[in-house]
């Protein structure tokens, strides 16, 4: 689109300042260095806040009995391996040129560091919940499915993004799938230090009460491990499809706000039906299926769920890499043309 002078006015004539703009003039420059010191300024302001708020939370507690603890740690660990294998499969699929691990480090320590923005959020409207069922699906679908996916697509785009080495469409899922796993990882530790009560009482107590008090904590930390183990693969799922829609707007840069609003509603509402179905479907089977125990149940909605979705971005993936093998195979070798929609599009 252009101005109308610019329309108009022969290709010799000079617009500067009138209808064209380029830095020409010792002010023109300082804009310029302005405006990217401001930005870099923001995003590190960005980044100080995430660390500022991430301290609060763990300050809660949950860094205490990290410390004291080393058996919660190892709980934690175990629990992010579900959602760790996913991630990596997803950097394995990647059929381009591999990612830097400078680039995944820094997208996972941003992802962990602003989920606590989204958990300040989650606070703030969790009000929401005691208004019933109608305010608990509200709850999930406006505020933790669409802001939990967009902190960690903030944490893919302040920094992986702006990197020349993002330079496929393909990145954006590996990149929105370690985004996932940092945010994952910190779920999983305040929702494990949180359900346990491991604190200085504990190492204090003799050794028969230690003994059992232990024992209580290694069956108490071992479902809530397993529960959390589950729940993690769901976080890489949901942001790989956003971080996939990213990549994809890197390279349309004209169509790129509606293709990362599409990303987002697509992550947002797996998220969002995810979190209002877990809560609803076992205790329904439970009531049809009688003697199955509902952590059983539980477990089993949360494998099809999100192997439905995994099979879905599979989909997508793969998709990707025919059609990458195809333009990069020559003349001389044929290649499926795989062209079917592999996601929630209609033709």
């Amino acid at each position: 689109m252009q101005d109308p002078v610019e329309a108009r006015a022969d290709e010799d004539e000079d617009l500067y300042d009138v209808a064209s703009w380029e830095p020409r003039t010792a002010l023109d420059r300082l804009a310029v260095k302005t405006h990217r010191r401001v930005l870099k300024a923001s995003r590190w302001l960005v980044i100080l806040l995430g660390v500022f708020v991430l301290v609060l939370i763990l300050a809660g507690g949950a860094g205490a009995i990290l410390i004291e603890d080393p058996f919660v740690l190892g709980l934690i660990v175990l629990s992010i391996v579900p959602a760790g294998l996913l991630a990596l499969y997803i950097y394995r699929s990647d059929i381009t040129t591999k990612e830097p691990p400078q680039l995944l480090a820094a997208t996972f320590l941003l992802a962990i560091l602003f989920a606590g923005f989204a958990a300040v959020v989650n606070s703030i409207f969790g009000f929401l919940q005691a208004l019933g069922l109608v305010g608990i699906v509200l709850y999930y679908y406006l505020v933790v499915g669409p802001g939990e996916e967009a902190v960690k697509l903030l944490a893919v785009r302040l920094y992986a993004y702006r990197d020349g080495r993002f330079d496929s469409v393909i990145d954006g899922a590996v990149y929105g799938a370690v985004a996932g796993l940092g945010f994952a990882t910190i779920e999983n530790v305040l929702y494990i230090t949180q359900g346990l009560q491991t604190p200085s009482s504990l190492l204090a107590a003799s050794a028969a009460s230690y003994a059992a008090q232990f024992s209580e904590t290694v069956e108490a930390g071992g479902q809530l491990a397993a529960v959390r183990g589950l729940a993690g693969p769901g976080h890489v799922i949901y942001s790989a499809f956003a971080g996939y829609y990213l990549g994809l707007a890197k390279f349309n840069r004209e169509n790129a706000g509606p293709i990362v609003a599409k990303g987002l509603l697509i992550a947002a509402f797996i998220h969002a039906t995810y979190n209002t179905l877990v809560g609803i479907v076992p205790a329904l089977v439970a009531l049809v299926v009688p003697g199955v125990p509902l952590l059983v149940l539980f477990f089993g909605f949360v494998v099809v769920y999100d192997s439905l979705f995994f099979y879905v971005l599979y989909r997508k993936i793969r998709r990707y890499r025919r059609t990458y093998t195809r333009v990069h195979a020559g003349p001389d070798r044929a290649v499926d043309h795989d062209s079917e929609l592999t996601e929630f599009d209609s033709r």
